[in-house]
């Protein structure tokens, strides 16, 4: 058993709100915000999305762009936290670990755009903003912080497993803190991208219904600042498990094996069995490979008596910055403000399919008897499978 990460704070932000009242009551209630279609080159698809325009400008105007305006709606929100930690372990032994699958497209397409119409770049363009590290970069100037720097891009899972790195990190001695999390936009590439391979939904997406079609793309951030010592925190990391199933390019291997290794894995760090598990936050995209291998993967590990959603009915598919939000759903789910033990409402048209492995949906009002662990999945192109496991620090 390795060592938990300990959540000393953490912050969020999607179409479903940017502080945490409002986004867990809709998470509780199943309020759905605005799908909205919206054209890309001849197409229009449905995304859920931030207006650019609604959100913070970054005061370096470098570094200003519509994906470090979400991590700025987050970031904001941890500024005490960060500070205190960088008077504690200094800012050389703060590191920035975070996921995101596609922050550079943005970059790109805008410079794109200018040279098609004006036959140059825009002046302050430079190749770096379309680079990976653009937002990891952003996140450390921001804070001064001077330790190790990583940004994952395995797709869908990628800020999961930024949590493995960054824990990797931690328990070697190369730092004694660190941001941990994802961001990532509905950009044009993303959007058409899935689209070739008819992967997004015509309608809003409905996971596991038996009338999916696809997913949605949606915005959102979320950033955790994590280390060994326990100190205040509430919440903390206490299993992860990854696998990878090298069987196909962007489809999922059918039988679940690969998801069912990540969540073994996960269960195994965390000394924990099955049954200990009080909730499941599902990958859920929507699409029909997906949903139909990650309920062979639940079920057949804990069959259809551990309650679980998938919120990405409510805030489309985060790409690399699901595996971030979704933890963040988790704490939200554990926080003591839910005294009731209220779980993340599964949103879809309640029309089952009856062709795949059932699996318990939570159902609206839903509560559970027993709410002190919860499991995160996410699974991405390629065979990229992570699990998190989450706990009350009690």
């Amino acid at each position: 058993m390795s060592a938990p990460l300990y959540i000393h704070d953490f912050a969020l932000c999607s179409a479903l709100g940017s502080d945490k009242k409002t986004i867990w009551q809709a998470l509780k209630n199943g309020t759905r915000p605005a799908f909205v279609q919206k054209k890309f080159r001849e197409k229009e698809r449905y995304v859920v999305e931030i207006p650019q325009s609604s959100l913070p400008q970054v005061k370096d105007a470098y570094y200003d762009n519509h994906v470090n305006r979400l991590s700025e709606v987050v970031l904001s929100q941890m500024e005490t936290s960060v500070c205190e930690a960088v008077k504690e372990f200094g800012a050389d032994r703060i590191g920035v670990f975070i996921g995101s699958s596609d922050n550079g497209s943005e970059a790109s397409l805008a410079g794109l755009d200018s040279f098609q119409k004006t036959g140059s770049y825009p002046k302050k363009y430079e190749l770096k903003m379309q680079q990976a590290d653009f937002a990891a970069e952003y996140i450390a100037k921001r804070f001064g912080l001077t330790g190790p720097i990583f940004t994952h891009s395995s797709a869908c899972a990628s800020s999961a497993s930024a949590f493995a790195s960054a824990r990797n990190w931690l328990e070697a001695g190369f730092c004694d803190a660190a941001i941990v999390g994802g961001v990532d936009i509905a950009t044009e590439t993303v959007v058409l991208g899935f689209d070739s391979l008819e992967a997004v939904s015509l309608s809003p997406t409905i996971p596991f219904s038996k009338n999916r079609t696809g997913l949605t793309i949606g915005d959102g951030a979320a950033y955790f600042l994590v280390s060994k010592k326990p100190g205040q925190a509430k919440f903390k990391v206490v299993g992860i498990g990854e696998s990878a199933d090298a069987d196909h390019v962007t489809a999922p291997r059918a039988d679940g094996e690969g998801a069912v290794q990540a969540i073994d894995k996960a269960l195994k760090d965390a000394e924990l069995s099955a049954a200990d598990i009080d909730y499941i936050n599902l990958h859920g995209t929507g699409t029909k490979l997906n949903d139909a291998m990650e309920s062979v993967a639940v079920n057949r590990v804990f069959g259809n008596d551990t309650p679980a959603s998938s919120t990405k009915g409510l805030t489309g598919h985060t790409l690399g910055a699901a595996g971030a939000l979704e933890a963040a759903f988790c704490c939200l789910t554990l926080s003591d403000e839910n005294t009731e033990h209220v779980l993340p409402m599964h949103v879809f048209d309640g029309e089952r399919d009856p062709s795949i492995p059932e699996i318990r949906l939570v159902k609206n009002g839903e509560t559970a008897k027993r709410l002190n662990i919860c499991m995160s999945n996410s699974f991405g192109f390629g065979g990229c499978n992570v699990s998190l496991i989450l706990s009350r620090n009690v």
